[in-house]
């Protein structure tokens, strides 16, 4: 089957599947309970949720915060949505000629510089610019005509620095991935070879992520983690024990504190009772290592970890805590997946992402915004 039109029509298929939440009234399939997660309550480090307002009723599928008060969003319909006082006030507006893309990640750098990532079958997938707080958009990238390309997500080291993800096409046996190194021009990369029908769920902005000034991760629906430490000049592969390759199962999301200690997120979002969905590594993405799953049926489709990103403070000091989340709920773990806490009445939110250890937003569908605080 041909990726782009798989994952497009997968990803698609979530908005008309009753129990994954795209009303944002689903309730978590029978069985819930005695998924086997670990679940801890009473926690001192219980977070807080309070619903803001996006100004659209479109689904926002990445959220990228540039500090407590500046954060990025983005969804179907061309949508972008904007706060500039931590999430009081929201501005949503549609990127001109972007009617009918779909935005799942955004890249804040500040108030007024984001990145948008479109992804979408051939043309479909694109990256804009902005440099005055979305009062225009410069179109940077756009695929070729040819339905095998498909991008799915992006991360940054730099404001000018950045890496973008796309699914493999069989007939060649590689990723078309790019990166920029100036903020303005994109080229393509060199990544392992791509198994027959890999590619990147395109859900939640978080397939791909960064840490420190060269090291970057990519996770695929074959449950492959993809590791660079020099940039994206050479990569090596490996494995997580997150069941995968069926194109509706794998791993969805990744994050990392430091350079060594990190979390993947997963399952499979077809699913109704909860899978093997989160794996930890201490040794930089080689090795990973299944611990408690985190009480959500289906799939995770974003983490985050509750820090700033550009923190790295070593293992003595670095927060644990991390939120998971979607179509069929959200969950907060204070140590890395040993005990899971639900977040009560959040289904169908697509991505999470944090401005530093107590601030972070959640998006999904309808248009809804949670800001979540620790």
């Amino acid at each position: 089957m041909n990726n782009t039109a798989k994952w497009m029509r997968i990803l698609e298929s979530l908005c008309t599947a009753a129990a994954l939440g795209c009303s944002g009234e689903a309730k978590a399939p029978s069985g819930f309970e005695n998924s086997g997660a670990q679940l801890r309550s009473g926690s001192s480090q219980k977070p807080t949720t309070t619903p803001q307002t996006s100004g659209t009723t479109n689904r926002l599928q990445a959220v990228s915060p540039v500090d407590e008060n500046v954060v990025w969003a983005s969804g179907v319909g061309g949508t972008y949505a904007v706060t500039t006082d931590g999430g009081n006030h929201w501005a949503a507006h549609v990127v001109p000629g972007a009617e009918t893309l779909q935005f799942r990640d955004v890249q804040g750098v500040s108030a007024k510089v984001a990145y948008l990532l479109a992804a979408g079958p051939g043309t479909d997938s694109r990256i804009y610019k902005t440099e005055d707080g979305g009062a225009s958009w410069k179109l940077q990238f756009q695929a070729p005509d040819d339905p095998n390309y498909f991008y799915d997500c992006f991360a940054f080291w730099t404001p000018n620095r950045g890496i973008t993800m796309a699914d493999g096409i069989n007939s060649t046996g590689h990723f078309p991935a790019i990166r920029t190194t100036d903020g303005k021009k994109w080229k393509p990369i060199d990544l392992p070879p791509a198994q027959k029908d890999e590619g990147a769920f395109a859900a939640s902005g978080t397939c791909v992520a960064t840490q420190g000034e060269r090291r970057a991760w990519i996770v695929t629906t074959n449950s492959r983690v993809l590791v660079t430490e020099d940039g994206g000049n050479r990569w090596a592969a490996y494995s997580a024990p997150i069941a995968g390759g069926t194109g509706t199962a794998g791993l969805f999301t990744v994050a990392f504190r430091d350079a060594q200690r990190g979390v993947v997120g997963g399952g499979d979002f077809l699913g109704a009772t909860v899978l093997d969905n989160f794996a930890r590594s201490k040794d930089g993405g080689k090795t990973w290592r299944l611990t408690a799953k985190a009480p959500i049926p289906g799939a995770i489709f974003g983490l985050a970890y509750a820090m700033d990103n550009d923190e790295d403070r070593g293992e003595d000091s670095a927060p644990k805590n991390v939120v998971v989340t979607g179509p069929n709920g959200a969950a907060w773990t204070p140590d890395e997946g040993d005990t899971w806490n639900s977040l009560a009445g959040l289904t169908g939110f697509w991505a999470v992402a944090f401005a530093d250890e107590h601030s972070g937003w959640l998006v999904g569908t309808q248009g809804r915004i949670v800001k979540i605080t620790f």
